[in-house]
């Protein structure tokens, strides 16, 4: 089973910034979330870990002694990266809405982010068949590994919500991936 954490909370994660590739440490109700998140999975699993603090932190609490794979890194906000979500403009979305392909100045596209994070998954196909492989990682990487999972394009990334130190399950046994659950939080539930 292929098994995919998003990192607990940061403070720019609170604020409500595109975070990308900052490399803010989780903050306290952080900290608990990836502590819960680690008590929710099985044990013995292989973890690999986006590169950046926040996801190194949470994998940390399922496994000190995990593997860091770059193509888990968040996507490049470039010169939007830290600006408030509620502050980009609306023709800004509606660009980048309309075409995998466009990237913010600076940044990097949905598609590029996809190819990227479809060849580790591909990687992980026949070793997640037959024991759980765990991947720590970001908002964008984890609706790359839904699409995956479905066999739809990257697009589909607008149309699904990511929470924090929620855990997603793709099944790789069978002849193709099979999405076996999304945004699972019920292990953060004592957090709220």
């Amino acid at each position: 089973m292929l098994i995919v954490v998003r990192h607990g909370r940061t403070e720019a994660n609170r604020a409500g910034e595109l975070l990308g590739r900052r490399d803010p440490s989780l903050d306290q109700t952080g900290v608990a979330q990836a502590a819960a998140a680690a008590a929710a999975l099985p044990g013995g699993a292989r973890v690999i870990s986006s590169p950046l603090a926040r996801c190194r932190e949470t994998a940390a609490a399922l496994d000190p002694d995990h593997e860091v794979d770059e193509r888990l890194i968040e996507l490049d906000y470039g010169d939007l990266e830290g600006t408030r979500v509620a502050d980009v403009p609306r023709s800004t979305w509606d660009a980048w809405r309309a075409d995998d392909a466009w990237r913010p100045p600076k940044g990097e596209s949905h598609d590029e982010l996809g190819a990227r994070v479809w060849s580790l998954l591909d990687e992980l196909v026949t070793p997640a068949a037959t024991g759980d492989v765990v991947l720590v990682s970001h908002v964008s990487p984890i609706k790359a590994a839904v699409a995956w999972a479905l066999g739809v394009p990257i697009s589909i990334s607008w149309r699904c919500f990511v929470a924090q130190a929620s855990i997603l399950r793709i099944g790789t046994g069978g002849a193709s991936p099979s999405l076996r659950s999304f945004n699972e939080t019920s292990h953060l539930a004592h957090l709220a």
